[in-house]
């Protein structure tokens, strides 16, 4: 007796469904004629960081405008001052927002906030932290790491989540008795995992060399990537 096979297969996570599909992918209908067998498979690559990128910045006490524009000026360039006495080149600290802000909690007072980025090796993430709060810095801490060629590490998760996804194919198939043909389609989704080093630091103004606590214990996070391939087989 002839036997039709209608087979679509989804493999994510050790979980096999035969209606589920995601965002943007094909609608496939199952049917007789309808001979594909459907594979999702994940890649996730790490390494070491290259660059930490320090979120460094202040805010003066409430006090009228003038006031906490000129208390801001002072703290400003002291914080950046330290930094470049540090070593960190100009061309690594920009500027993320500076705006005065209101204090609606008191009548007729503002603040002065500042950000900034400052790239540094990530062995010198913790003492340049330091030299910062120590200049003034007073909301200060959030550090994302990263590396050299991003792009580079992107093109790693996605080669070994297709790798992944044909070994998937081909297991597949095997088992059910089939022989797997070409792909017929293809997509891909690059993802960052988002785990932000949170060393969130206040101060209450520069502090004397003699009574400056020992900088943070930072240990840097390494950098991943994330890429999912969804493809479509022909069963020949």
């Amino acid at each position: 007796m002839r036997k039709l096979f209608a087979l679509t297969i989804l493999f994510a996570s050790g979980v096999y469904s035969a209606n589920s599909q995601q965002p943007g992918q094909p609608q496939l209908k199952i049917e007789p004629a309808n001979r594909t067998l459907t594979v999702s498979a994940d890649g996730r690559v790490t390494a070491e960081p290259e660059i930490a990128i320090l979120h460094i910045g202040f805010d003066t006490q409430p006090t009228d405008a003038k006031a906490a524009y000129a208390e801001g000026a002072r703290i400003s360039n002291a914080i950046i001052d330290a930094l470049k006495q540090a070593g960190i080149p100009e061309s690594s600290i920009r500027s993320e927002t500076q705006h005065l802000d209101r204090d609606y909690t008191k009548p007729h007072k503002f603040k002065l906030v500042q950000q900034w980025t400052v790239k540094t090796p990530p062995e010198r993430a913790a003492e340049v932290l330091d030299v910062a709060i120590t200049a003034g810095a007073t909301s200060s801490g959030d550090i994302d790491w990263t590396v050299k060629d991003e792009r580079a590490l992107e093109e790693q998760a996605l080669d070994k989540a297709a790798a992944r996804a044909r070994e998937n194919a081909a297991v597949l198939a095997k088992g059910m008795g089939v022989h797997l043909g070409v792909p017929i389609y293809v997509s891909n989704q690059l993802s960052t995992p988002a785990f932000p080093m949170r060393a969130m630091a206040f101060s209450a103004g520069v502090m004397a060399k003699s009574d400056q606590a020992p900088p943070l214990s930072i240990e840097p996070r390494k950098v991943s990537r994330e890429a999912t391939v969804y493809a479509v087989f022909a069963i020949e």
